[in-house]
C-alpha cells in the first residue's frame, strides 16, 4: 500500500513541473555538488526560459551564487517549518523539488518564492562583496557623508546588484498575463524587499587595545536567519487576493485585489495569496501532503508543534531513546577542556 502511494505520489508531481521555477533543482543533488568543480553548462539547467538561458551564459561566474541562494532558501524555509505540519519537504531526484505543493497559489507557495528570491539576492551580494566575481564588488554609490566618531570603510554589500541579478533571474519566467504569475512576481519582490530593508551599518574599531580612536563602518546583510523570520511573520500575516480578469491590448488578463476590503491592502513587503492551503495531516499525492505520521512533536506545547495539534487529534507515541552527551567537563589551564561522556535517557514522541 506504502509502495502503491509513492507511485501515485511521483505521478502527481510530473503534472506539477509545468507551472514550476523547476531550475532550484540545480540547489540540490548531484548538481549542486559538482559546481565547485565543474563549469556550469548553461545549457544542461533543467526548466530555463530563453531569457534566463541568455542571462546564465552572460554571468556563468555568478550562477553558483544563484544556487547557493535556491539552497540557503530551502534550508531556512526547513528551519522555519520545522514544527508544522508542513514542514518543507524536499523530494529527491525529481525537478519538481517540493512536489505538488506549489502547483497550488497558497501560503507555502507565496513563503518558498519569497525565501528563494531573497535567498538568491543575497548570496550574490555577499559573494560579489567576497571578491568571488569580477563582474562585482563592493558598493560605492550610497555611502553618504560618516557619521560622528566614524568614517567609511572596508567593503558595502552591494544589495542592489544582488537584487538585480534575483529579478532579472528569478522573475524571467514570471510573464505570463496571468494571476499565478502576478502572484509570484509580487512575492519575489517582496523577499527582496526584506533584504533591503534589514541592510545595517558594521562597524570596526582601530586603536591600541581597542581604543577605538578610529572607527570604520560599512552596509552588511544581517544574519539570513533574520530574513527567515521576518518572511515567516509575512506568511502568518499573508493577505487573502481574488483573481480578476479584464481585457487589454495584449488580450485578457489577471490581476490580484484583496479578498476583504476592511482589511488593510497589502503592501509590496506582503505576502500574498488566493487558494486555501490543504491541513497536510495525511498523506496525498495530489496535493504533495506527506501527512505528520512518525513526526515528532512537542508534549508540552499547546502550539502548531505540539502533539494535539501536529498529529491533527490522532495521538501519539512515546518511546525512550538513550543519547550520549559529553558532561562533568573541566578547563585546564592552559588551555583545554576534558569532558565525560554520559548516557541520558529521553522520552520521544511521535506523531500516530
Amino acid at each position: 500500500m506504502a509502495l502503491f502511494g509513492f507511485i501515485l505520489f511521483l505521478g502527481g508531481m510530473s503534472q506539477a513541473l509545468s507551472s514550476y521555477p523547476i531550475w532550484w533543482s540545480l540547489a540540490i543533488g548531484h548538481q549542486y555538488s559538482s559546481l565547485g568543480t565543474q563549469p556550469i553548462l548553461c545549457g544542461s539547467i533543467p526548466g530555463l526560459v530563453p531569457k534566463q538561458l541568455r542571462f546564465c551564459r552572460n554571468y556563468v561566474e555568478i550562477m553558483p551564487s544563484v544556487a547557493e541562494g535556491v539552497k540557503i532558501g530551502i534550508q531556512e524555509c526547513q528551519h522555519q517549518f520545522r514544527g508544522r505540519r508542513w514542514n518543507c519537504t524536499t523530494v529527491n531526484d525529481s525537478l519538481a523539488i517540493f512536489g505538488p505543493v506549489l502547483d497550488k497559489a497558497t501560503r507555502e507557495s507565496a513563503f518558498v518564492h519569497a525565501i528563494a528570491s531573497a535567498g538568491v539576492a543575497f548570496a550574490v551580494t555577499r559573494s560579489c562583496a567576497e571578491g568571488s566575481a569580477t563582474i562585482c564588488g563592493c558598493d560605492t554609490r550610497h555611502k553618504g557623508p560618516p557619521g560622528e566618531g566614524w568614517k567609511w570603510g572596508g567593503c558595502s554589500e552591494d544589495v542592489e546588484f544582488g537584487s538585480m541579478v534575483s529579478r532579472e533571474f528569478a522573475d524571467a519566467r514570471e510573464n505570463r498575463p496571468d494571476a499565478r504569475s502576478a502572484m509570484n512576481r509580487h512575492n519575489n519582490e517582496a523577499g527582496r524587499t526584506s533584504i533591503i530593508d534589514h541592510m545595517h551599518l558594521k562597524c570596526k574599531c582601530h586603536g591600541l587595545s581597542g581604543s577605538c580612536e578610529v572607527k570604520t563602518c560599512w552596509w552588511s546583510q544581517p544574519d539570513f536567519r533574520v530574513i527567515g523570520d521576518y518572511l515567516k511573520d509575512k506568511y502568518d500575516s499573508a493577505s487573502e487576493m481574488v483573481v480578476e480578469k479584464h481585457r487589454e491590448s495584449r488580450g485578457w488578463v489577471e490581476t490580484l485585489r484583496p479578498k476583504y476590503n476592511f482589511f488593510k491592502a497589502p503592501t509590496e513587503r506582503d505576502l500574498v495569496y488566493y487558494e486555501n492551503s490543504p491541513n497536510f495531516c495525511e498523506p496525498n499525492p495530489e496535493t504533495g501532503s506527506f501527512g505528520t505520521r512518525d513526526r515528532i512533536c512537542n508534549v508540552t506545547s499547546h502550539g502548531i508543534d505540539g502533539c494535539d495539534l501536529l498529529c491533527c487529534g490522532r495521538g501519539h507515541n512515546t518511546r525512550t531513546e538513550k543519547r550520549k552527551e559529553k558532561c562533568h567537563c573541566i578547563f585546564h589551564w592552559c588551555c583545554y577542556v576534558s569532558c565525560q561522556e554520559c548516557i541520558r535517557i529521553y522520552d520521544v514522541h511521535t506523531c500516530k
